[in-house]
């Protein structure tokens, strides 16, 4: 079993930080509201590796470059970084080799949130 089988990731505008994932990491976020609390879920493949999580709107949620960090699975860096600057966000680490674990790189999304990325290659 891994240690981490779900994240979330604070936002104040959720229908803009929708838009910004979407866009950035080309999938569908699916809304899910809980009481007080608004969700956009990435999706989820129970059977593969890794875990899933949301984009999370709800009292003493609050975006931060700093605390914990989430890692997304990516085919290409270069490319995602792109998308994370066409749609508002801005790179704050280029990719970065991490040795034979492969490579990573860290942005800011369009909510203030650092978030990084991970490629085999």
């Amino acid at each position: 079993m891994n240690a981490v089988n779900w994240f979330e990731i604070p936002v104040h505008d959720l229908a803009k930080a929708q838009r910004f994932y979407e866009a950035v990491f080309d999938l569908k976020l699916s809304i899910m509201e809980v009481g007080p609390k608004r969700a956009a879920m990435f999706p989820m493949a129970p059977e593969a590796p890794g875990t899933s999580g949301s984009l999370m709107k709800a009292p003493g949620y609050t975006p931060s470059t700093t605390g914990t960090l989430v890692y997304f699975s990516v085919g290409d860096i270069d490319a995602t970084l792109a998308r994370v600057a066409a749609n508002g966000g801005k790179q704050l680490m280029p990719k970065t080799s991490v040795g034979s674990h492969g490579f990573i790189a860290h942005f800011e999304d369009c909510e203030g949130n650092r978030v990084a990325l991970h490629s085999r290659t």
